[in-house]
């Protein structure tokens, strides 16, 4: 089988427009989370979260191109410009054919959907933009990236939930380590905070009106973010040929189904998605030195995640750093995986761990060291990435230092 190397990101999130940004505000343990700037806020209950603010579409976009890009394909373009700018490769020839695109995102066009609602219902307007369902689509995104990069292998997207970017970025990696592609570009991109979005989002009461505190006993609630990142995958060979700068190397994936219910997560279902994701990366459990860990914020994701880590990892688990982001960017939903594994390349990268913040109360039932508040400088070879969506759909990313 092919080894999978990642050799180029990009992001757009509520931290920073750039990767390097992103890793600044993660080291500084800075909070991109606040009130929010949206139409209508008046009427939300939730009225903060990981906006991505000052967003300036025709600053980057021609007029044409705004009727087509909802604003999550707006932020999925700009982060994949510069992952495959980083990467340096031009996808001419042969290569175009054995590229492709896959995505996660939970919603798609939430934005688009939301406008056109509001003009047919509120406005009474009998007709909305004759591109809205090109716009809205959840694979409005990666057909994009396809046709402005010329990506002409297999191109689609994914949608599960909380857990779709690692769904994605999965079987990235397994159609190059498969032989049915030499580089995709994946991750993902969401962007829910419109007053749609949160108000659907308020009506399952798990929504915190202050702060993001995964595995804090005081927590409240989730938070939600916006924004993409974006990753090329590339076969290590073909990148080694060419001489890239290769940022990591994905060495395992797993996806599991809890197959019990549709909100409450299981530890059975996690903890056997992170055991065969060891098993997939052949690397035992101590060899794992951070865990990007899904940790919404919320008591029944926090203790189940913290109770699975426990039962794969064993007496590792102690030793082992495992943190959330989320109290950061927030959750981007469809879009959370793939910015989250910017921590963990920082990690493998500049050994920097990226800490959870608004941590203040120790929480029994989540034993484990969660990095609170402060980032911390250790190097580390093993990384794992977890998502656990609505649904019991899991999925774990395991990456390694690039040798």
């Amino acid at each position: 089988m092919r080894r999978v190397v990642i050799t180029g990101a990009g992001t757009v999130n509520a931290l920073a427009r750039d990767v390097a940004g992103t890793y600044e505000a993660f080291a500084e343990g800075r909070c991109g989370i606040a009130e929010l700037d949206i139409r209508d806020k008046d009427r939300l209950s939730i009225k903060i979260g990981g906006q991505v603010r000052d967003w300036d579409a025709e600053a980057l976009f021609s007029r044409q191109q705004i009727t087509l890009y909802d604003r999550f394909t707006q932020f999925t373009l700009t982060a994949a410009q510069q992952a495959i700018a980083q990467s340096g490769l031009v996808f001419d020839g042969d290569l175009g054919d054995e590229s492709g695109v896959v995505l996660g995102t939970a919603a798609g066009g939430v934005n688009t959907w939301d406008d056109s609602y509001r003009a047919v219902y509120a406005e009474d307007k009998n007709r909305v933009h004759p591109f809205v369902v090109p716009k809205l689509m959840n694979s409005a995104g990666a057909s994009h990236v396809a046709m402005q990069f010329g990506l002409r292998g297999p191109s689609f997207s994914v949608s599960t939930a909380c857990a779709s970017s690692n769904h994605a970025m999965g079987l990235a990696f397994q159609a190059i380590r498969g032989g049915s592609a030499t580089v995709m570009v994946t991750g993902g991109s969401e962007s829910m905070l419109c007053f749609g979005g949160i108000k659907a989002w308020e009506g399952l009461r798990v929504m915190s009106q202050t702060a993001c505190r995964p595995f804090s006993l005081n927590r409240s609630g989730m938070v939600q973010g916006e924004g993409a990142a974006i990753f090329v995958f590339e076969d290590y060979d073909h990148a080694h040929a060419r001489g890239a700068q290769i940022l990591a190397e994905v060495i395992g994936f797993a996806m599991t189904s809890d197959a019990s219910d549709i909100v409450m997560p299981s530890q059975e279902g996690a903890a056997r998605a992170i055991r065969l994701a060891l098993r997939d990366a052949q690397v035992a459990p101590d060899a794992v030195g951070y865990i990007n860990a899904h940790g919404t914020g919320t008591a029944a994701n926090d203790k189940t995640e913290c109770a699975a880590i426990s039962e794969v990892f064993g007496a590792a688990a102690q030793s082992v750093m495992l943190s959330s982001t989320k109290s950061m960017h927030g959750h981007l939903i469809g879009g959370t995986g793939a910015v989250e594994l910017l921590a963990c390349l920082m990690a493998l990268q500049q050994s920097v761990i990226a800490p959870t913040i608004g941590y203040e109360v120790a929480d029994p039932d989540c034993p484990l060291d969660v990095v609170p508040n402060q980032a911390r400088e250790v190097p580390v070879n093993v990384v794992m990435s977890n998502a656990f969506a609505f649904g019991g759909l899991n999925a774990v990313l395991v990456l390694r230092k690039a040798a």
